[in-house]
């Protein structure tokens, strides 16, 4: 007779952390169905969390090490895999020091994993040579709010969207990146909420919106600029809020007084009405919250201040569907940074340099904490710089994903390249060891939401002979190597990561289980989390304006020469490059459809300009910038403005070529990029 015991467990696949069960059957995960009391997605999850457990069964997975021997991989033993790691890692540092070795992971690794890792780096090595894999995301998010707020995380719930009387949606396509929060979005609009979307594509979520703010490409800053202005002239600021719990705000009003809203609306290519009406429809509403993509980052950091700025102008910290919320793909990302996986950051976020923060977890680890800040991944994969000696590299695929690095000359130089991973990916041509992982539902882990809630992934399954956990391969090698870890089991490293990040400290494998996880800061058992920053007080003075205001007329502009806007972004299009979606059959093709028409990649123009140039979809064109050009596959769509060309980065070599500055290992798109369209 067949048993029906579903495990309940949390979605891998992206930031929102839905709730999910999962079916086994003959030692097997069979099928997967959402939970309908799970407070982030109450009975909806998307595609992938539908057949999310189909990577488990790949036939393609790792079963056993393997290492590079005379060119080529061979199967071998644990011990010999982990032995050969430490001899080879033992002599590179000895031989040129702790900074010569890196560290890699990606925002996709378990917060136990990510822990071990930088914990590793730091006391076994002696490097703070630490990153994760996303280097466009969270950098520019954790210092601002730090700086403006205090808290590098989103301030609200998924649930309280519902609760919001306006909604500011920037840069992300919720229908087909995220649409369990898409669906909320949708819901908050049908109970009231105004609903108000900016950025320069026309998505689904924006065919909705009451105040739909289709600008060019990085003039978003000028766009809250703007909108600041008309919430200062028409004295919408919430002058109690700001004078109790925010300070800088004379400053900031000083930058904000002679600001030309015309010439904005000019520069943004859209009505002053429009903006008039979003930014009094924000301000008026009693609760207004933004979420905005954290590829909004590769803007720079002062577009994110200017979010929290209309954030602090209108009282919208610490209230309940209001404040801000920073939104990722990666399931992850908000937890890898929360362990500290960062090179001038430890656990917590607190400063490497902060001598009592080392001293804290020196006291912790019984080991000394490197005092100075380590290379970011930039740093670590750029030609530029002295070449790291090893790598150790934990689920990410810097070849495919790093494409303004030189991630695949780099690893080809280094002495030791190690990969831990459940595929052959890009990467792995350039390992030397590849160390096997356990599937998504094959352990009990813990990830961190984009809502700062902490969930365990729990066990369906016992996994394959042969793979073992990620931070299990961190221990054995730190041990060889001297280390005397002794981690039994992943809710030992939780155990000890509640002591190492004081807002975890309530936080442990029990509690976890008794709800769906818990919503940092959780500082006792008792307490069931934060749903809301700041919800038992705001501080006094505590937040800070910052002064950002570009003036209009500052603002780069298109010429005769190359009169297109370059954006640069994920959209759907990130997915089908996605390892686990690779090894998913039905999600490798769902993703990719697109590319059934465009098999070699593809650009974005819109109808308009596609008509006047004589370009017709499917054409091959040449895309012309300041400092080179390349050649793709014209997708000709209304979805993007006039006057834009739109590049996904799954087409690295566009990117490099159209974006790269000779000699600089970043990109340049903190300012706009212009190029002219060619048929090719």
């Amino acid at each position: 007779m067949h048993s029906f015991n579903p495990t309940l467990t949390t979605c891998t696949f992206c930031g929102v952390g839905c709730g999910i069960y999962l079916e086994k059957s003959g030692g097997l995960i069979t099928g997967a169905y959402p939970s309908m009391s799970h407070p982030a997605n109450q009975g909806k999850i998307c595609v992938r969390g539908w057949h999310v457990h189909e990577v488990a069964s790949s036939p393609d997975r790792l079963k056993n090490p393997l290492l590079r021997v005379n060119g080529d991989f061979q199967e071998v033993s644990w011990q010999k895999a982990t032995d050969f790691i430490v001899e080879r890692l033992t002599k590179i540092f000895r031989e040129s020091g702790p900074d010569s070795v890196g560290f890699l992971n990606s925002p996709r690794c378990s917060n136990e994993e990510s822990y071990l890792l930088q914990k590793f780096a730091r006391t076994v090595i002696g490097t703070n040579n630490v990153h994760h894999g996303g280097p466009l995301h969270r950098q520019n998010t954790i210092q601002t709010l730090i700086e403006m707020i205090g808290v590098p995380a989103a301030t609200n719930s998924i649930g309280e969207l519902e609760k919001s009387e306006a909604i500011i949606v920037d840069g992300i396509d919720l229908g087909r990146q995220l649409p369990t929060i898409g669906g909320r979005v949708i819901r908050a609009k049908l109970n009231g909420a105004k609903l108000i979307v900016t950025g320069s594509r026309r998505h689904r979520v924006a065919e909705q919106a009451d105040y739909f703010l289709q600008i060019k490409p990085d003039t978003d800053l000028l766009l809250y600029g703007a909108m600041a202005k008309v919430i200062v002239d028409r004295g919408l600021v919430d002058y109690r809020f700001v004078r109790q719990h925010c300070h800088g705000f004379e400053a900031w009003l000083q930058t904000i007084q002679d600001f030309n809203l015309l010439a904005a609306a000019d520069r943004c290519g859209i009505e002053v009405e429009l903006i008039e009406n979003a930014a009094i429809a924000y301000a008026r509403a009693r609760s207004a919250a933004i979420l905005y993509s954290t590829g909004v980052e590769a803007r720079g950091v002062e577009p994110i201040q200017a979010l929290v700025n209309l954030a602090l102008l209108t009282g919208n910290v610490g209230r309940e569907g209001g404040g801000l919320m920073p939104l990722a793909e990666y399931n992850n990302l908000q937890g890898i940074c929360d362990m500290g996986v960062m090179p001038d950051r430890l656990p917590g976020y607190r400063p490497v340099s902060d001598p009592k923060a080392r001293k804290a977890l020196e006291k912790l680890w019984g080991k000394p904490v490197p005092p100075n800040p380590g290379r970011d991944i930039w740093s670590m994969l750029g030609s530029g710089d002295t070449p790291l000696r090893a790598v150790w590299i934990d689920r990410h695929n810097p070849v495919a994903t790093a494409a303004l690095c030189d991630a695949a000359q780099v690893l080809e130089q280094a002495d030791l390249v190690v990969l831990q991973h459940m595929f052959m990916t890009n990467t792995a041509k350039y390992a030397d060891v590849i160390l096997p992982l356990v599937a998504f539902g094959e352990e009990d882990v813990t990830y961190t939401s984009t809502e700062r809630r902490v969930q365990i992934a729990q066990k369906a399954i016992d996994p394959p002979p042969g793979p073992i956990p990620a931070w299990h391969h961190l221990v054995i090698v730190a041990n060889k190597m001297g280390a005397r870890w002794s981690y039994a089991s992943s809710s030992d490293v939780l155990d000890e990561i509640a002591k190492a990040v004081p807002f975890y400290s309530g936080i442990s494998y029990e509690n976890l289980g008794r709800e769906y996880g818990r919503q940092w800061p959780c500082t006792t058992d008792k307490k069931l989390g934060t749903g809301y920053l700041f919800e038992d007080g705001l501080p006094e003075a505590g937040f800070q304006f910052a002064a950002v205001h570009r003036p209009p007329d500052a603002a780069s502009r298109p010429t005769d020469d190359y009169p297109f806007y370059l954006s640069l972004g994920y959209s759907l299009y990130y997915w089908h490059r996605n390892v686990l979606i690779q090894h998913s059959e039905t999600l490798r093709r769902e993703y990719g459809i697109l590319l059934l028409d465009y098999p070699e990649g593809f650009i974005e123009i819109n109808g308009q300009d596609a008509k006047r140039l004589n370009i017709r979809d499917g054409a091959k064109v040449r895309l012309v910038g300041q400092v080179g050009s390349a050649v793709s596959t014209a997708r000709v769509t209304d979805e993007i403005r006039p006057g834009t060309v739109f590049v996904p980065y799954f087409q690295q070599e566009i990117a490099r070529q159209i974006v790269w500055t000779e000699g600089a290992r970043k990109s340049n798109v903190d300012n706009p990029v212009f190029v002219r369209v060619e048929k090719a």
